[in-house]
């Protein structure tokens, strides 16, 4: 069971006022870092109010923090049905589908591609570690396609030493508002954590890791586009910081392109398509890569997912 507790805030040292300093003096079985994961999950409560973890406290301030009951510290199989392109001894090549997570994380334990692989494969690599047996590359939760994991240790370490020249072959779908001038492009820059938004990424800072991205128009419409896009780095979210810094962000994408207005001059079909997509279109469609064993090159396509797919048979037939 959880644990709730309540705490005054009182005898206040004003250089001690930060709220996830503050808590662990008081709670001394939590470390500041386990503090700032709790607040950053929502689990503390300062009258009432979510806050951050930098939250200057008054006297009287009134904390309530949530402790999640334990969850098991390694991830346990689960019948999560897979569609499978490919498997042998030393590797498995799945499709994702959008909503679920790659590998688990702190308070999410279950429900992940990493929980489906070991009910799978019983025999994943586990040079990833405890959380992450066999994964060598992740999608975004609400990103769906193409995957591959590792069986064993030799595929695992070729697998993401491949990744790490960046030789993999990765190429993407992108539905997005508008249409870009010309047919193809290149976007280049460095990409870090957003000071504005800690959930961001941004390519607008000097500092950050380099990444880029080949674009090429597949399909234009009249209000949107339907984009191929080319990974030579995989850097977080690096496809729907390049597009929506481009100017043209990702529909569906609540977090990137939150308060982009759909036109009204956009037939209804499409605006109450868009409203139930319940995800970013974004599919990672191909992966290309060399055996880590035998050397042959393998690459898999996976087809658009159908509410993707029903989106743009919707904007063939109303947004011409």
């Amino acid at each position: 069971m959880s644990n709730k507790i309540q705490i005054k805030v009182s005898d206040l040292d004003p250089n001690l006022s930060r709220l996830d300093i503050y808590l662990a003096r008081k709670l001394n079985s939590l470390s500041r870092t386990r503090v700032k994961n709790l607040i950053n999950d929502g689990n503390v409560l300062v009258n009432s109010m979510t806050a951050e973890p930098d939250r200057k406290l008054k006297e009287g301030d009134l904390i309530e923090l949530v402790i999640p009951a334990p969850e098991p510290s390694k991830p346990v199989a689960e019948p999560i049905p897979l569609k499978i392109f490919y498997e042998d001894g030393d590797l498995i090549v799945f499709d994702k589908p959008a909503g679920i997570m790659t590998h688990p994380v702190a308070g999410k334990m279950s429900g992940t591609l990493v929980n489906a692989l070991i009910y799978h494969c019983k025999d994943l690599s586990g040079i990833g570690g405890e959380l992450k047996p066999g994964i060598v590359h992740r999608l975004d939760k609400l990103t769906s396609g193409v995957m591959v994991a590792a069986k064993s240790d030799r595929a695992h370490l070729s697998l993401a030493e491949q990744f790490k020249r960046h030789s993999i072959k990765r190429s993407y779908l992108a539905l997005v508002f508008g249409n870009p001038a010309q047919n193809s492009g290149r976007i280049e820059s460095r990409i870090s954590r957003n000071p504005a938004h800690r959930l961001k990424m941004t390519g607008k800072r000097a500092e950050g890791r380099i990444a880029i991205t080949e674009w090429k128009v597949k399909k234009r419409f009249k209000h949107f586009s339907l984009l191929e896009c080319r990974l030579f780095t995989g850097r977080t979210h690096q496809i729907r910081v390049h597009l929506t810094e481009m100017g043209f962000p990702l529909v569906g994408d609540e977090l990137y392109a939150r308060g982009r207005n759909v036109s009204e001059k956009i037939a209804p079909e499409i605006r109450v398509a868009i409203k139930s997509l319940n995800r970013q279109a974004l599919h990672a469609f191909q992966l290309g890569f060399e055996h880590p064993v035998s050397g042959k090159w393998l690459e898999f396509e996976s087809d658009l997912p159908e509410e993707i797919d029903f989106l743009v048979k919707l904007l063939e037939k109303f947004d011409r």
